[in-house]
Formats: structure tokens, sequence, C-alpha cells
């Protein structure tokens, strides 16, 4: 099946083209783009300072209306996002209209599977694929695609569902018959043919890493945002010192077990 990031957006993209977070519906929502924006600036800043270059090609893999492609052309660089849906694309070139940065973003029809053919080998700095392995038909080799148009030095981030968070997450909406099953699977090293699939650290390791990449970096993504209770994200100072929590117990091992999701940086040598 085609795939497509279970964060994609529709409608015109009227979300603010100078931020990740933007003003998209709801504080929650923000919080959540503004922790995966974070991860994707420290990305660009580290390519930036190993290739010498401030401008990189960044590919977005099943990037949508642009929500993290606009913001990161707005930096500077020149940004391709290849995504199956049509009207998503369409979508996408509204918003790089309205951010005004059109010369610096190319919509590309297709999948993550098909990006050395729509590419070319060794020809990007930064692959970004995030929401996007839950729901391809085979992520092995959605994982070899993108790392084969990667230059030597890029670098490929991966966000993911985490398997072990979806227990938590369904204990805590009231759904305990999910939350069995979930448990169950939990260490089920085979989820051939479910979509969305969840992974565990050890699951999107080796992917990178039979790809030929080199692991450089391990966060949890949303460790807390999800847990925040109602309302709490309207209190003076609240979002940043949630921010800056996140960031802190990203790197924990520990911690990242609990994140919904899962942030992996590998880097071909």
């Amino acid at each position: 099946m085609p795939e497509r990031s279970l964060d994609a957006e529709g409608g015109t993209g009227q979300r603010a083209a100078d931020s990740f977070s933007g003003s998209a519906p709801g504080r929650r929502r923000s919080l959540r783009d503004e922790v995966v924006g974070r991860l994707v600036r420290t990305a660009l800043d580290d390519q930036v300072a190993k290739s010498g270059r401030s401008a990189l090609r960044v590919v977005d893999a099943g990037g949508g209306t642009g929500h993290l492609a606009v913001p990161i052309a707005r930096m500077g660089h020149q940004v391709t996002v290849v995504d199956p849906s049509p009207d998503s694309l369409a979508a996408l070139e509204r918003r790089a209209a309205e951010a005004q940065v059109t010369e610096r973003v190319q919509a590309v029809q297709g999948d993550a599977v098909s990006l050395r053919e729509l590419l070319g080998e060794a020809t990007t700095d930064l692959v970004l694929c995030h929401s996007v392995l839950e729901v391809v038909d085979d992520p092995q080799v959605a994982v070899h695609a993108m790392a084969s148009v990667l230059r030597p030095g890029g670098a490929l981030s991966l966000v993911a569902a985490n398997r072990y968070a979806a227990v938590l997450a369904k204990v805590l909406s009231g759904h305990l018959d999910q939350a069995r099953a979930a448990l169950a699977a939990a260490d089920d090293p085979v989820e051939a043919g479910r979509t969305p699939r969840r992974f565990t650290p050890e699951q999107l390791r080796g992917l990178a890493e039979n790809a030929g990449l080199v692991v450089v970096d391990e966060r949890g993504v949303r460790v807390f945002a999800d847990l925040l209770p109602a309302g709490l994200a309207d209190e003076p100072g609240a979002t940043a010192a949630l921010l800056d929590l996140e960031s802190q117990a990203s790197a924990h091992p520990k911690f990242r077990v609990l994140s919904a999701q899962l942030h992996l940086l590998a880097r071909r040598q």
C-alpha cells in the first residue's frame, strides 16, 4: 500500500510557515509539533556543521502538506517532499507560495521505496521519514531506499510509533482490553501485515544498521506531552517548562521506553 504519514494534514495548510508548531488547533498539537521541530532543527544544524554548506538538500519522505518542509525552506534549505497524494502535494505548493519559498520547495509524487529512481543516488544531505514506517509495505526496503539517496556523511531522521508506549496509552484512555492485547504483542518480533506498525528501539536501530547506516543518536519523542492534563498548557510558562523537561528526558534510555514515538538519527559513512 502507498505510504502516508500518520500525522499528514488535510486542508489548505494555513499554519504559520516560520514555525514547526505554528498555530495548529489546540495547545497539545502545537506542543507535539514543537517537540519534533526541535529534533529537526538540531539535525539540520548538525548537518550544516558537518557538510560546511549553509544550504542543504533535504528530502521529506511522506511529507504531506509540508508542515516540516516549509519551515525548513524558510531557513534557506532546498526541500523535496515525496508523497503519494496529489491533494497533499497541491496543499504543499499553496503553503509554500503563501510563505514565499516556492523556489526552495519541490513536490514529487511517489513513495519512499522509489526515492532512488526519483532523486538519484547520493544526492541528499538529510532525509526525514516521520510517522511513515508504520504504514509502508516493507520498512526495511523503505529504509534501504532512503539510505541510497544520502550523500556520504548524510543523515536519516526516523520517527516511528513506540510499541511499548502503546500499552500505557490504551490504559490511560480506558481501553483495557486493547491494553491487554498491546501488552501481549509488546515483545512479538513479527508484525507482518499489521498496519499501523509500532516499533521497539532495537527494531528501529536494526532497520538503520541493516541499510548500512551508523546510528548516532536515539531519543524519545513526546515522553510527557501526551500525558499533560487538559488546561495545564494554558498556565504561564507551562509549555516552555514542559519542552525543557522533554528535552532532558528524551535522551534518557529509561524514559525513552515511555515515549509515544521513537526518534533515531543515522548517518551514511
